[in-house]
């Protein structure tokens, strides 16, 4: 077959482009199928933060505490718990040693994210310059990879196809965790019999929960394995003052806004439809509201607002049919909703009713007769039955291994567009609403996992991958890579590692306490959402969409970042 050059990208040397080719068993992309987006991509060249481009060295902050509990966090993790976070600095004198010769593990873990390959390209490029020599391994398939020592070598050619695109595919991820004391020592037994010096666990908050119970465990056994964990999440639940974005978050919610933004010049167009778009984001909303600071819906509940109001599910469906009426009384029978995937799990009665049913289904399969309904307290058995019947089976369905009801499988934009029906035929009984309502119901979710990062997502995600390496060169562990200054041009950015302890909390489960990442859940006294509420009525009942179009990898948006951050830093007025 005939082959075409490609350029050279950072690590140096040409690639060849052809068929599709295995590595160790590793279906590896086929660049001959590539777009011209695609292919041009594969040449962009992240700029590193000025840190990375001549020596550098660590410096300790202050010993670290907990989140929350930090005396049961302590008592968890005796290895790691107080140690500082830490800072990388130029310098002349470095705390590492270059062209030490290391070998790495990398795994991705948990849902996709845009970015996770150039996390991994970051850590590569990483050894390639400051530890030629060195091995990186890819453990494929997530932690069951780790815990069944199925590797890939990751080599420059190997790599190549990945850089600046979507997914997750070069080593593809998954959900396991590794928890038993028989999981724990096959990990143990593969990071010895690679030999490694160091393993980066790509993740979510359980992820890099499961990251430090690794680290403490090959602590505590003295094993030369260090752990450092890098944030990965579009919800936005992953971060804190030292982590102030998880990556993944940027792209996801560009791809939803463009698709929103074309949504509502279809709602102007036809002039006759509500549309009700529920978007990714079970335990916080920060999808939704972002989406809605970057298109301006007429309606756009926030489910952290819903829960701190202990709003009902009615109060929540009168709402929205106040603002249909409003606009219905401006000749407006059209308009945008926007709804959080877990806004189930925010209305403390359907927790109330969740809970119920959880025991019920605990205990025994609900028979058709429906004589298990008797067992639900009469306030939930009431709510249960004033649901839409495809509802009442969606919150019956199997649980997830966590126990919890799968939110995605909850058709809630469905759900509320039914409710809204009968409330305003109620109004319309009552001569209080005159105008008309269709609804169309839209779920964006995984079309928003695995899109060609923005230049953000591309350029933070190197640096991450850059960062975690230098973590482990320096000898660290137990640590997140942590990247600041990110509103500012990325030469200014600063780099350095979270203790991961210090972002815990505790859980009683099953009656022993659980160290666990606490989930960042939308502030109501932030500045992203003081924003969001400022302008909301304006949005309610005027047309003041906003269609940002596609993601730009050129021009003058292209680097741009999201509302969330730059309201969070402060470098957008709120």
């Amino acid at each position: 077959m005939t082959t075409t050059m490609l350029p050279a990208v950072a690590n140096g040397g040409s690639e060849t482009r052809g068929a599709k080719k295995r590595a160790e068993g590793v279906l590896v992309r086929d660049i001959s199928f590539y777009s011209p987006v695609q292919e041009s991509r594969l040449g962009h060249e992240p700029p590193l933060p000025s840190v990375f481009h001549g020596s550098f060295k660590l410096v300790h902050g202050p010993p670290s505490s907990a989140a929350g509990n930090a005396a049961e966090i302590e008592k968890l993790f005796p290895c790691l718990f107080g140690q500082p976070s830490v800072e990388l600095i130029a310098s002349e004198r470095v705390s590492y040693y270059d062209n030490q010769k290391l070998k790495i593990g990398v795994v991705l873990s948990g849902g996709q994210a845009p970015g996770g390959h150039n996390v991994i390209a970051g850590i590569f490029d990483y050894l390639e310059e400051h530890a030629k020599g060195s091995i990186l391994y890819g453990f494929r398939g997530g932690p069951a990879g780790i815990m069944r020592n199925k590797v890939v070598v990751i080599t420059a050619e190997f790599l190549f196809p990945y850089r600046n695109q979507g997914g997750f595919d070069i080593i593809c991820s998954g959900r396991d965790k590794i928890e038993t004391s028989e999981q724990f020592r096959q990990a143990e037994e593969t990071v010895k019999n690679l030999d490694l010096d160091g393993l980066i666990v790509i993740g979510g908050d359980d992820s890099n929960t499961n990251a430090a119970l690794l680290a403490e465990y090959f602590r505590s056994k003295n094993l030369k394995t260090h752990v450092i964990g890098c944030p990965k999440t579009i919800d936005g639940d992953l971060k804190s003052s030292h982590v102030p974005i998880s990556f993944g978050f940027d792209t996801a919610c560009k791809i939803y806004s463009e698709m929103i933004g074309n949504i509502m010049v279809d709602a102007r167009s036809t002039g006759k439809y509500y549309h009700f778009v529920r978007l990714m984001g079970r335990a916080a909303s920060h999808i939704t509201l972002e989406c809605a600071l970057q298109t301006h819906p007429n309606v756009a509940i926030i489910g952290e607002e819903v829960n701190a109001h202990r709003q009902t599910l009615r109060q929540v469906t009168n709402q929205i049919a106040d603002v249909i009426c409003q606009r219905a009384q401006l000749g407006k029978h059209y308009g945008v909703v926007l709804i959080p995937e877990g806004l189930i799990d925010f209305i403390p009665e359907i927790q109330h009713l969740i809970a119920e049913l959880n025991e019920i289904l605990a205990t025994g399969r609900c028979d058709e007769a429906g004589h298990w309904k008797e067992k639900l307290a009469p306030p939930c058995r009431a709510l249960f039955s004033s649901l839409p019947h495809n509802i009442q089976e969606e919150l019956l369905l199997e649980r997830d291994p966590h126990g919890n009801v799968q939110v995605a499988r909850i058709e809630t934009e469905k759900m509320l567009i039914s409710m809204i029906e009968t409330e305003l035929h109620a109004r319309k009984h009552e001569e209080t609403f005159t105008g008309t309502f269709k609804g169309q119901a839209h779920f964006f979710g995984y079309e928003g996992r695995c899109g060609m990062p923005t230049n953000f997502d591309a350029t933070y995600c190197y640096a991450l991958g850059f960062a975690s390496a230098a973590l482990l060169h320096t000898g660290q562990t137990g640590l997140i890579a942590s990247i600041g200054n990110l509103t500012a041009p990325s030469k200014d950015w600063t780099v350095g590692g979270t203790a991961l302890t210090e972002l815990m909390d505790v859980e009683r489960r099953k009656g022993k306490f659980k160290p666990v990442i606490k989930k960042a859940m939308v502030e109501l006294d932030g500045a992203p959402f003081k924003r969001f509420a400022s302008l909301r009525d304006q949005w309610a009942v005027k047309d003041s969409y906003l269609s940002p179009g596609p993601i730009q990898f050129s021009g003058p948006t292209a680097n741009d970042t999201n509302y969330t951050l730059k309201l969070e830093l402060g470098t957008l007025d709120a």
